[in-house]
């Protein structure tokens, strides 16, 4: 007896979300290893931060070319081989015996990673109805929080107990496994056009490299893009440097608890992206509001992180809140992705994949800034092996990133007011970019 559609497609999108899980994972546990591997790896904070935006940089700029490569082959082939590439590239960082190894391995795993997330997005345009695809967005990036929850007070416990290491290689071996589970098991789209949900993507399983070429140019020639584009730069790259690196080291410094406490805080913050990604989502597919979504997010961001600005060491309480709501927020500036999509029908996996790397371009970029301005504030003490920065360098820290938040709304009020002139007029697609 046959599966019915409505569960299987569920089943598949959760073998895809399972592998996503440890694209996030990987990439955000340098947060919790970042004293053991600035000791490894004899590391300063630039370094520190080279080191985890390693990750960030190939899979930023490989967005496109991957939205590309899933509109091409579809998703199932393009996660299978993602998903193997990056399980080589975490075995070889949890071998990794020098700074230029780790860079590398977590390069090469940022590179199999990259089209993952696209890929997923595409295969949810074309299983789900487009009232379901920010509901479905929401709970795909909440299995990036799941991976993120994993990377803090587990991967601390699990790392301390069996050393950082021997849980990389398991995660390994994680990803190889969803890997073949996803080979197997996914299909890119419903083999019978009548089981196709209304309004879901009901083009040929494959586009000529001619066409997403073209998709390509159109979406690179809309101003909404852009303003899509740099909101999710400010708003994820600053998260993710937050969240993913020096959210451990500011608790750690500032208020002299272990490792083990700090990466509380920022489980708070990874349970918030996990919970606030399918809520907002779900949100805007039943109100229908989307840049109203996105604008609001962007100024509750602005608002949260400056409260760690103002007061540097408020209560801990507040600062697992504000890491909590700051996180939280992303799953409303992730509605974007929606909107992209509805912009852009016909070239959803551009679309995506180009704001996309914009995003993760800033979580590339965004470590560096933030490690520089920590190294001119270094007290000159060590602890555990690694550097100790001074309360006045985590506040100019944060005054950076609450003139990103700044920038951000700007940004998502600019797209709102884009938006709402198309509605007037009765244009929403891409096939009107001419009018604006």
């Amino acid at each position: 007896m046959s599966i019915p559609r409505r569960y299987r497609r569920h089943l598949m999108w959760g073998t895809l979300a399972f592998g996503f899980l440890f694209v996030n994972f990987f990439r955000n546990s340098t947060a919790v290893l970042a004293g053991d591997l600035a000791a490894v790896f004899d590391a300063t904070a630039a370094e520190l931060g080279l080191l985890h935006s390693s990750f960030f940089y190939i899979y930023a700029a490989a967005q496109l070319p991957s939205g590309l490569l899933v509109d091409r082959y579809g998703p199932r082939r393009v996660v299978a081989v993602g998903l193997g590439g990056m399980g080589v590239g975490v075995a070889l960082f949890a071998a990794a015996d020098s700074f230029a190894m780790g860079f590398a391995a977590r390069f090469l795993a940022g590179l199999s990673g990259a089209a993952i997330y696209v890929a997923v997005l595409r295969f949810c345009a074309n299983w789900y109805a487009p009232e379901e695809f920010a509901t479905m967005t929401g709970f795909t990036i909440a299995a990036a929080g799941v991976g993120g929850v994993l990377a803090t007070t587990p991967l601390a416990v699990a790392a301390g107990a069996a050393g950082w290491r021997a849980v990389l290689y398991a995660s390994a071996g994680g990803v190889f496994l969803a890997a073949v589970a996803v080979a197997v098991f996914v299909r890119d789209r419903p083999a019978n056009v009548a089981d196709r949900p209304a309004g879901a993507d009901s083009g040929s399983d494959t586009d000529s490299f001619r066409e997403v070429l073209a998709g390509a140019r159109r979406v690179l020639a809309d101003v909404d893009t852009w303003l899509m584009g740099v909101m999710l730069f400010l708003i994820f790259g600053l998260n993710f440097t937050v969240i993913g690196l020096w959210g451990v080291p500011y608790i750690v410094n500032l208020y002299e608890v272990p490792v083990s406490t700090a990466s509380t805080a920022v489980l708070a913050a990874n349970v918030g992206f996990a919970l606030g990604s399918p809520a907002f989502g779900a949100l805007s597919d039943r109100t229908g509001r989307r840049t109203e979504v996105i604008l609001g997010s962007c100024v509750v961001f602005l608002l949260a992180y400056g409260v760690i600005f103002l007061t540097v060491t408020p209560p801990l309480v507040v600062v697992g809140a504000v890491l909590f709501v700051g996180m939280g927020i992303t799953g409303g500036a992730s509605v974007a992705y929606t909107v992209a999509k509805e912009r852009h029908a016909g070239d959803s996996g551009a679309a995506t994949g180009t704001i996309n790397g914009m995003a993760y371009f800033g979580a590339a970029v965004f470590p560096a800034v933030l490690g520089a301005v920590l190294d001119a504030y270094w007290t000159g003490a060590v602890v555990d092996g690694a550097r100790a920065y001074s309360a006045q360098g985590y506040r100019v820290a944060f005054g950076v990133v609450v003139a990103g938040g700044v920038l951000a709304v700007v940004c998502a009020a600019a797209l709102h007011v884009r938006v709402r002139r198309r509605e007037a007029a009765g244009t929403t697609t891409s096939s009107t970019l001419g009018d604006d």
